[in-house]
């Protein structure tokens, strides 16, 4: 309700209109916005309250703000408004009704579309995230817990429905291309949580590229997936299973070695469609600890690694250091980590209740995880620091302080 005392401004002015969104406006400008707006159809027909500008903002304040209730995110996201120094004489906030309704008019292809436009990769050449001129990128899943509704379970399945272990909520799956210098999300596909990675996988391959070293663990190989990502005319290094058949056509000084994929054993037993692959193999030992009754003991874990590589000279990337370089690809764990433990807190649910409001939510959280990353990104080139020496943590902490700043633009169209 009105405070007391307070009146009505002069003009069309509406709370709306004046709206400050801190970090989310350098990253995502409101004239990108618009033009994702026009081109997807979810420009409002009248003058509302929330306009479908300011939605787009809302939904990724909705990520930042995990915790918090719909209208006190719409609260973190007006704070900024000049009618807290005294130029709003009277305002109404929003009721969640309202706002589940705008949201459920501006749907999810804007969230998905924008992040698609604007998340890039960003690390310097030349920086820790290259090796000589390819950028490190890394590919791999994860799956997040959603609101436990009939819509949400029918569209994105649940966990163990067809085992004894049934699952508390249902879950959506997310595949992401990850530059692993910067841990900056910069491709994304979401589907059921039933989806295997290697499904989702070529959706992703729109955005390699020939400047990058794209790495990936065992599951995603298959003969098809690795010959239309080496057409993309990025280097891979990706992980074999261990029982992969590989057989040595040349060994290189290096202690690797030349072989071939082929698509089927038919086509190997006639040595047919081959795709040349350079075959890395080493063992990496970690610490572990293993149990004997009740009494822990210390040990080695010793675990044995098998990659290939489209990078068949030796000379050009040595074993040893394709090998180090496949340690890198678990920054995208770190990643997620900051997505889904920082950001959407531990053990939160998405808060949609239907399907069309879960794709929205989840790019909303993608959204503002780039953002955050790229705020961290400009700290770092201005220093000429290694992006991951930033916490994550502190720089989501300025974000969120950053809503309460003063307001730059209206969120609503004037065109």
């Amino acid at each position: 309700m009105a405070r007391s005392g307070w009146v009505t401004p002069e003009g069309p002015e509406r709370l709306s209109d004046h709206v400050s969104l801190g970090v989310l406006t350098r990253v995502f400008p409101a004239e990108v916005v618009d033009a994702v707006i026009g081109r997807t159809g979810a420009l409002e027909q009248r003058n509302r309250l929330l306009p479908s500008r300011l939605m787009v903002y809302y939904v990724m304040a909705l990520a930042l703000f995990s915790t918090g209730s719909y209208e006190e995110v719409m609260r973190s996201l007006l704070a900024g408004m000049e009618w807290l120094s005294g130029r709003f004489r009277e305002w109404t906030m929003p009721t969640k009704a309202a706002i589940y309704k705008a949201r459920t008019r501006l749907g999810p292809a804007v969230m998905v579309e924008l992040f698609a436009e604007v998340a890039k990769p960003f690390a310097a050449p030349g920086g820790a995230g290259f090796y000589k001129e390819w950028r490190l990128v890394s590919v791999d899943g994860t799956t997040l817990d959603l609101a436990d509704t009939p819509a949400n379970e029918r569209a994105y399945g649940r966990p163990g429905t067809n085992t004894d272990f049934k699952s508390a909520f249902p879950q959506a799956r997310v595949l992401g291309l990850v530059e692993c210098g910067t841990h900056a999300v910069f491709s994304a596909v979401a589907s059921r949580c039933d989806t295997s990675e290697h499904d989702l996988y070529p959706a992703l391959l729109a955005d390699l590229a020939k400047d990058m070293l794209a790495m990936a663990d065992r599951g995603f190989f298959s003969y098809t997936a690795w010959k239309d990502s080496a057409a993309t005319g990025a280097a891979l290094l990706w992980r074999m299973k261990a029982n992969s058949a590989l057989p040595p056509l040349e060994d290189y000084p290096d202690g690797s070695y030349l072989s071939k994929v082929y698509s089927s054993g038919k086509d190997r037993a006639k040595d047919s469609n081959g795709i040349p692959v350079r075959v890395i193999e080493y063992e990496a030992t970690t610490g572990a600890k293993a149990t004997m009754g009740n009494e822990a003991l210390a040990g080695d874990d010793v675990s044995k690694f098998l990659l290939i590589t489209t990078i068949l000279d030796p000379a050009t990337a040595p074993a040893d250091d394709l090998a180090g370089l496949y340690a890198r690809r678990w920054e995208i764990e770190s990643s997620f980590d900051e997505l889904k433990t920082h950001q959407r807190g531990p053990g939160i649910v998405l808060r949609s209740k239907t399907p069309d409001g879960v794709l929205q939510e989840i790019y909303g959280h993608l959204c503002a995880h780039y953002a955050i990353r790229s705020l961290i990104g400009t700290v770092a080139a201005e220093f000429d620091e290694d992006h991951l020496r930033f916490s994550f943590t502190r720089t989501l902490r300025a974000a969120r302080r950053s809503l309460a700043a003063r307001p730059a633009f209206s969120p609503s169209h004037t065109g």
